[in-house]
């Protein structure tokens, strides 16, 4: 019996032993550093952010090709075997190890959203060598659909190269094939899938239900933002499959919707407060010279209370002789009050160029020659104000060169509406459609930086992208021209409402034909209306406290219009000139 007890115990041992050693083994297969690689020539804001977010999660990345020509073709078609010819390269040195993860994954287009022990675990649950992520698309070849393995079950179907990982020597082997750097790389991959014996061999699966890796593109409605009460930063969840992605990717014609994702993913946003807004800022030293910007004014269509908003132009907190200063106005009507403004400010900036409204230019290539002129001045800066933009916080400029962004614009909006001077997302026409956020950023219950597609009315451009700078497209008014070449290069856009910078100006109903026609903008610009034509105490005596003064018994003063106010309401009568003749009779009145 006791001989028995020993055998049984010593058999225990061994299959705990084995056990062990198995545990090691495992251990031991992802214990070597794992290995991301990307791709990218130049360092786009894509790339930046892209950077940004696998620092946050403590991920370092080696990018191929940082510096070099860009030898993969046109990327908007076919093309891209330029990456893997570069990815076989780098993987050389490590293709015999089979203990080691590779990722590979774009960068213009993509985001870290977890850290590496969640990425690997995600990937251990497809117990495979080679994942690709999947996308609802047979691109670049669709006739390829029929050849794709029956999907079982839900998901997508068919590989989208942009985010793949396995391990080295089986993605060493993956990339055997020669390649054109012209080739495309999706189709490469895609052959290599639906190759039987290969895809056995190399133990390649594809992420059907985005698991580890979500591609955006057709499937942008089941990816939404979610915040888990127990968490501080927002992630994504696919709420078809009800998974969250570690690695996201703006494939296609998603990269809109993945831009507006990024303003609150991988640390953007944190416990309700916006970090990038903080990042990267450039700080103004009191004792050094500001940089030269150059601001371009336009006035292109009637437009109420224009005195005022020169008066907000003359009142910018910044130094004079550090400003050229560019006017196009359009609108005859307006001559004399641009003419007012040139002949007060004349001598103060560093140079001062107007265009008037007869010489022969258009609204597109007045604002096309800004960009020339910006050049021209050795600007560092372009400052685009238009005439609908009242600049309120005289520290707006000061702001924007803060904030340090390629293109910044200052959220402005109508007082006590919700029309702005940018939208927060695009209809598949490329016209405005309401982001989910968009009421919060206008409202300010939300404060901070944000990439948006379309911004207009007032906005900085850093010199450095001025030759991409565009307001030429056919049967585009020039702010949407500019705006789709700044998105098809891949230049952000971002809008900041940290202050209260001014509001803009409704223009629709400006009836220049009509004397003293800002006087009628009582309801359509009710804000600007009251400051111009209301007394200076006019609000004051609405108080409890007020007194009147009484310059009699019975008696009360109470100011009401301003000096401006009661002149421009008498040239108004007597324009009209129907005045009564002082006798019984008046035709005006009903009866007589």
């Amino acid at each position: 019996m006791a001989h028995s007890l020993t055998k049984y115990w010593w058999a225990v041992l061994v299959i705990l032993s084995l056990d062990w050693l198995s545990a090691s083994a495992a251990d031991d297969a992802t214990s070597k550093d794992p290995i991301i690689f990307t791709v990218a020539s130049n360092a786009t804001e894509g790339y930046v952010r892209y950077l940004r977010s696998a620092k946050h999660y403590g991920l370092t990345v080696t990018t191929l090709g940082m510096g070099k020509p860009w030898l993969g073709g046109n990327m908007k078609s076919v093309g891209g075997g330029y990456k893997i010819n570069l990815l076989r390269e780098a993987l050389k040195p490590y293709r015999t190890e089979k203990d080691r993860l590779v990722l590979f994954t774009d960068s213009y287009d993509v985001l870290f959203l977890a850290p590496w022990a969640k990425i690997q675990e995600k990937f251990a649950t497809f117990e495979a060598s080679i994942v690709f992520g999947a996308e609802g698309f047979c691109w670049p070849d669709e006739s390829l659909k029929s050849a794709y393995p029956a999907l079982e079950g839900r998901g997508m179907r068919f590989l989208n190269s942009g985010l793949f990982m396995g391990y080295a020597d089986k993605l060493y082997k993956l990339l055997k094939t020669p390649t054109k750097d012209t080739d495309d790389d999706q189709l490469y991959y895609t052959k290599a899938y639906l190759d039987d014996e290969l895809r056995q061999e190399l133990n390649i699966k594809l992420d059907h239900m985005a698991t580890l890796f979500q591609n955006l593109n057709g499937v942008e409605e089941q990816v939404v933002l979610s915040l888990e009460p127990t968490e501080k930063e927002a992630t994504l969840t696919n709420s078809e499959y009800n998974t969250k992605p570690a690695i996201v990717h703006g494939n296609g014609p998603s990269k809109l919707t993945l831009n507006s994702y990024a303003n609150y993913l991988a640390g953007a946003f944190v416990d309700g407060e916006c970090k990038t807004v903080q990042e990267d800022r450039l700080t103004l030293e009191k004792d050094a010279p500001l940089p030269l910007v150059t601001m371009a004014l336009y006035v292109e269509k009637p437009t109420p209370f224009l005195e005022e908003w020169f008066g907000t132009i003359a009142k910018l907190n910044y130094p004079t002789d550090r400003l050229d200063v560019l006017i196009h106005s359009s609108v005859a009507y307006h001559a004399p009050t641009v003419k007012a403004f040139v002949d007060r400010q004349q001598g103060r900036y560093r140079s001062l160029k107007v265009i008037e409204h007869d010489a022969d230019f258009t609204e597109m290539a007045a604002r096309n020659f800004a960009t020339k002129h910006c050049v021209q001045r050795g600007c560092e800066y372009l400052f685009v104000v238009d005439s609908e933009g009242h600049l309120d916080d005289a520290n707006v400029l000061r702001s924007l060169l803060e904030a340090n962004r390629n293109v910044i614009a200052p959220v402005l909006t109508r007082p006590e509406k919700v029309w702005s001077n940018f939208w927060g997302a695009l209809s598949g026409q490329g016209f405005y459609a309401r982001s989910n956020d968009y009421m919060d950023i206008v409202s300010r219950k939300l404060l901070g930086l944000w990439n948006v597609p379309f911004i207009s009315i007032v906005y900085l451009v850093k010199r450095s992208i001025l030759p991409d700078v565009s307001y030429e497209l056919q049967e585009t008014d020039p702010d949407m021209a500019m705006c789709w070449h700044f998105r098809s290069k891949g230049i952000f856009m971002h809008v900041i409402n940290m202050e209260q910078y001014g509001h803009l100006i409704d223009t629709e109903y400006f009836d220049m034909t009509r004397t003293q026609p800002d006087f009628y903008q009582l309801f359509n610009n009710r804000h600007d209306w009251e400051q111009r034509y209301l007394a200076a105490d006019y609000k004051q005596q609405l108080e409890a406290t007020f007194v009147p003064q009484q310059p009699c018994q019975d008696v009360y003063w109470f100011a009401l219009g301003s000096d401006r106010f009661c002149d421009e309401l008498r040239e108004i009568v007597e324009a009209f000139g129907e005045w009564s003749d002082g006798s019984n009779t008046d035709k005006r009145l009903q009866g007589g």
